[in-house]
C-alpha cells in the first residue's frame, strides 16, 4: 500500500531538463542589430518565462558548474578555480532527485571538480574533468551507427602565430600548435589554442552539439516508451559555443556578408579599471601576461570571430532545438519542467579587445540567458526584468520536485518570482580568478541600475548601467554617485551576511592569498 502511494506521489512529480551551454556571448549581442539568430530559444521563452538580468555564480567553468550543481557560491564550495578540485562535501541536486525516486541522465560536460555525473547518481556520458567528446567510445559508435567521418576543421587563423616570435617553435615538436590552413582533426590531441577560427568541414552532425542532442533525443525516445512512469531528470551540458570558432560553412554564411563595427569598449584604454582587466595570457595581444594598447589586431580579425561565434550560437539553438521539439513529439512537455542556461559568458572583444573571459567581472563574462518552461503551470510570454544569478538554478529544479537542500543554500527558487509572489532586489557574482598563478577576490553586486565591483587590493568599480551599457565610466568616489555607491556597498555587505561570505572589502585589506 506505501508502495503505491508513493507511485501516486512521483508520477505527480514534473520531468526535469536543463539545457547548459558553455561560455555563450550574450550582452555584446545586445548592442549589435545582426545578432545571432536564435529561433529555438527565442520560442522557448515565448512559451515560458525569459529572465532577462541573469548573471553567472562565477565567470568560470569549474566554480560556476559546482554552483549550478549544490546552490551554493564558490565562497561555500571551495570550487574557486578550475585548477581547485576539493572532494564533494555539499549537497547535489542530483543526489537529491535520486533519493526522491527520479531516474538521471546526463550528457555532456561535467568540469565541476572531481569524479563526473556518474557519481551522482546519473547514467549517461560525462567524461572526467574539461573531457573531450571525440575520443568517447559512444562518440566512435555514433559515428559509425550514421556512416558519418571525424569531425574536422579548416583553420583559418590560430592568432598565436601572428606573434613572430613565436616563430622559434619547432615544427616538429609534439605540442606543435596547429598553423593557419590545416584541417584539423578533434581527436588530435593537440590544442589549436582558443583565440582560434575557421570552417568545420564535415557535416554538423559529427560536431558534439548534434551528438549530444542525439543522445538525449535518443534517451528522451526510450523513455517514453519503457512503460515506468517514475519521473525523470536529463541534463545536456553542451562543450560550446565557447571558442575557438568552428562553425560548419552553412551557418557561416548566415553571417559572412554582415557588417560588425568596432564595438564600443574594444578601443578602451581601461581608464579607472582594476588591474585584473590588464591582464592577458593569449598571444598575441597580450605579452607577458599584460594586454596591449592599442590592441596588436586589427577589429577585422575580431569581426571575423564576431561571425564565427554568432555562427556557432545559431548552430547549438539548433541542437538545443531538436531535444525541445522531441519533447514534445513525444507529448512529455505537459509534465516537463525546461530550463536553459550557460555557466557564463564571453569577454570577447571587449575592454580593450580580450579574448575568452578573465579575472574582471565586466557584463559580458556575467551575463547568461536564462529560461524556463513549465506548461500549465508558468505563463508563456513571461520577461522578468529582476536581476538573479545561477546559483538559483539547481534550487528551482528541487522546488520544482517538491524536494529542499537539506542544509541552508545561497540560491532561492526561481517558480516563485514567475508567480510574481516576489521579486530579488539584487544579484551577486563572485570570483577568484583564473588561477593558475592568477588570483584575486572579486565580488560584483547590480541592481539592474547600478553595479558595483569590488577587487580586493585594486581599484573598485561603480558604474551606471542605463546611463553606459558598456562599463566605460567608472563612478566609484564620483560624489555625483555618493548615495548609489553607499546603497550598492550595503547591498553587498547584506549578500555577504546571508551568505557568510567572510572577505572584508571596505577597509583597505591586502590582497590575501587564495588557493
Amino acid at each position: 500500500m506505501f508502495g503505491k502511494k508513493l507511485e501516486e506521489i512521483l508520477m505527480k512529480k514534473p520531468n526535469v531538463i536543463m539545457i547548459n551551454s558553455d561560455h555563450q556571448a550574450l550582452h555584446q549581442w545586445t548592442f549589435y542589430e545582426n545578432k545571432p539568430h536564435r529561433p529555438y530559444y527565442e520560442q522557448f521563452v515565448r512559451e515560458g518565462a525569459e529572465f532577462t538580468h541573469a548573471c553567472c555564480a562565477a565567470p568560470l567553468c569549474g566554480p560556476s558548474r559546482r554552483s549550478l550543481l549544490t546552490g551554493l557560491y564558490p565562497h561555500a564550495h571551495k570550487q574557486y578555480h578550475n585548477e581547485t578540485n576539493p572532494p564533494y562535501a555539499d549537497e547535489v541536486y542530483l543526489d537529491s532527485l535520486a533519493e526522491a525516486g527520479y531516474r538521471n541522465y546526463f550528457f555532456g560536460k561535467w568540469h565541476a571538480g572531481p569524479g563526473t555525473a556518474l557519481d551522482h547518481h546519473c547514467e549517461g556520458l560525462s567524461p572526467k574533468e574539461y573531457g573531450n567528446p571525440y575520443v568517447t567510445k559512444e562518440y566512435k559508435d555514433y559515428l559509425k551507427k550514421r556512416n558519418l567521418p571525424a569531425a574536422a576543421h579548416r583553420i583559418e587563423r590560430v592568432f598565436f602565430w601572428a606573434d613572430k616570435s613565436q616563430q622559434a617553435y619547432q615544427k616538429s615538436s609534439p605540442d606543435e600548435i596547429p598553423r593557419d590552413g590545416e584541417i584539423f582533426k578533434l581527436q588530435d590531441p593537440r590544442h589549436c589554442c582558443e583565440a582560434a577560427y575557421g570552417i568545420t568541414v564535415t557535416p554538423k552532425e559529427t560536431l558534439e552539439f548534434f551528438f549530444l542532442s542525439e543522445l538525449a533525443c535518443e534517451k528522451l525516445e526510450e523513455l517514453s516508451t519503457d512503460g515506468n512512469d517514475t519521473p525523470f531528470s536529463l541534463r545536456v551540458d553542451f562543450w560550446g559555443p565557447h571558442q575557438p570558432y568552428f562553425p560548419t560553412q552553412e551557418y557561416y554564411d548566415l553571417y559572412k556578408e554582415v557588417s560588425y563595427p568596432p564595438y564600443a569598449s574594444f578601443n578602451s584604454v581601461l581608464e579607472g579599471k582594476p588591474e585584473v582587466y590588464f591582464t592577458e595570457k593569449n598571444v598575441p595581444i597580450g605579452k607577458d601576461n599584460r594586454i596591449v594598447i592599442p590592441n596588436a589586431l586589427a577589429w577585422e580579425d575580431y569581426e571575423e570571430m564576431l561571425k564565427c561565434c554568432a555562427a556557432q550560437i545559431t548552430m547549438i539553438d539548433e541542437a538545443i532545438g531538436r531535444i525541445l521539439n522531441k519533447v514534445k513529439e513525444l507529448g512529455l512537455e505537459e509534465n516537463t519542467v525546461i530550463i536553459w542556461t550557460a555557466d557564463h559568458g564571453d569577454g570577447l572583444a571587449c575592454h580593450g579587445g580580450h579574448f575568452d573571459k578573465g579575472s574582471y567581472l565586466s557584463q559580458e563574462v556575467l551575463r547568461v540567458p536564462l529560461g524556463i518552461k513549465w506548461k500549465g503551470m508558468i505563463d508563456a510570454g513571461l520577461k522578468i526584468d529582476a536581476p538573479v544569478c545561477t546559483v538559483d538554478v539547481p534550487v528551482t529544479i528541487m522546488d520544482a520536485a517538491g524536494l529542499k537542500y537539506k542544509n541552508s543554500v545561497h540560491g532561492e527558487s526561481l517558480i516563485p518570482i514567475c508567480m510574481g509572489k516576489k521579486m530579488p532586489e539584487y544579484a551577486v557574482s563572485e570570483t577568484y580568478g583564473l588561477g593558475y598563478g592568477e588570483y584575486v577576490k572579486a565580488r560584483a553586486v547590480t541592481d539592474g541600475n547600478y553595479k558595483l565591483v569590488v577587487t580586493l587590493g585594486q581599484a573598485y568599480e561603480l558604474y551606471d548601467l542605463k546611463a553606459d551599457p558598456y562599463e566605460l565610466k567608472n563612478r566609484y568616489d564620483d560624489p555625483a554617485y555618493g548615495a548609489v555607491q553607499r546603497e550598492m556597498e550595503e547591498k553587498l555587505r547584506e549578500w555577504q551576511r546571508a551568505t557568510g561570505d567572510e572577505i572584508t572589502f571596505f577597509d583597505g585589506s591586502d590582497l590575501a592569498e587564495c588557493k
